[in-house]
């Protein structure tokens, strides 16, 4: 254990990004000022010496109460016209984690996911089972309306029409945080609505522990979002971490070859990422992501499309 390291935490909210021409006006501004809320309320946390795990909960929990972004309030539809979360956390120590799918009612689906971890002898918990698990824990709850925003709505009733079916950032969204507090420790926290569409009982990586999620004190924290089915076949998450442990790779080239490997294939997306040594690794392959980071001098960065932030 580090004692007194300077902590970093890094957030995103989903590689499903418009282009920077079709991004509405003050959509921009919007983004910029939920990510530094969710950056904020994880920097709270690891300035007083809070834990990584502590710090991504709170960031990401931050991120589904926003409406902007696909987890939580504001995640999209299924082809049913429901929503169906799921959310992850793994704590670097120790590798413990839980996960949640296919679950619409607990307000913040990171907390359920959390849960499992530590209320339960399970990491994955989905459909009724998770709901049932949720009720039993207290866990505030909400109805199916709080979800439910005008323009996911929207979205969905365009896709089904064939309007704007190619367009990924109509589709895809995810949000996720990784940290490192100043124990050394290191944690990540995903959430998602999935996609706008997807057939009911569709998960994708968020909820996959080494997919989407995966936190280790010997190598680094990772959150990944985009195209889910690519980074769960490429076990992308857990990709990073061994080319860093096996490889002896530096984060930033790990990360970024992961997601080169995931684009060749045909998947778009990107994740963030936070190594044992306090580095910071942010790649994507779509046109932009939501994403920022914060160390000790509680500078908060924010971006969706400049290159040159791809990695720090």
């Amino acid at each position: 254990m580090v004692a007194d390291a300077e902590f970093v935490l890094a957030v995103h909210g989903g590689a499903g990004t418009p282009s920077p021409e079709a991004m509405r006006p003050g959509r921009e501004r919007e983004i910029h000022a939920g990510l530094r809320r969710a950056l904020a309320a994880g920097c709270d946390v690891l300035s007083a010496s809070g834990s990584a795990l502590d710090a991504v909960t709170a960031s990401v929990a931050a991120l589904e109460d926003d409406p902007l972004f696909n987890a939580g309030r504001g995640a999209v539809y299924t082809a049913a016209g429901t929503h169906e979360m799921d959310a992850a956390v793994m704590d670097g120590r120790d590798r413990r984690a839980g996960a949640v799918a296919g679950i619409c009612g607990p307000k913040n689906p990171v907390l359920a996911a959390r849960a499992v971890m530590e209320s339960s002898p399970h990491v994955f918990l989905a459909g009724d089972g998770a709901m049932e698990f949720c009720r039993a824990q207290g866990l505030e709850f909400a109805a199916p309306e709080y979800f439910a925003t005008a323009a996911r709505w929207r979205a969905f009733e365009e896709l089904r029409r064939g309007i704007g079916a190619a367009d990924e950032s109509r589709r895809h969204g995810t949000v996720g945080a990784v940290a490192r507090d100043r124990h050394g420790n290191l944690a990540a926290a995903t959430s998602t609505g999935g996609m706008t569409g997807k057939a009911p009982g569709r998960i994708g990586d968020s909820p996959v522990i080494g997919a989407g999620t995966y936190a280790d004190n010997a190598a680094c924290a990772v959150s990944a979002t985009g195209h889910g089915e690519f980074f769960i076949r490429f076990a992308a998450a857990h990709e990073v971490a061994a080319r860093v442990v096996h490889a002896g790779q530096r984060l930033d080239r790990a990360a970024a070859e992961v997601i080169a490997a995931i684009a060749a294939a045909g998947g778009s997306g990107g994740l963030v990422a936070v190594g044992h040594d306090g580095a910071i690794a942010l790649p994507f392959s779509s046109p932009g992501m939501y994403r920022g980071y914060v160390r000790g001098d509680r500078v908060i960065h924010t971006a969706i499309f400049d290159e040159a932030y791809r990695s720090t």
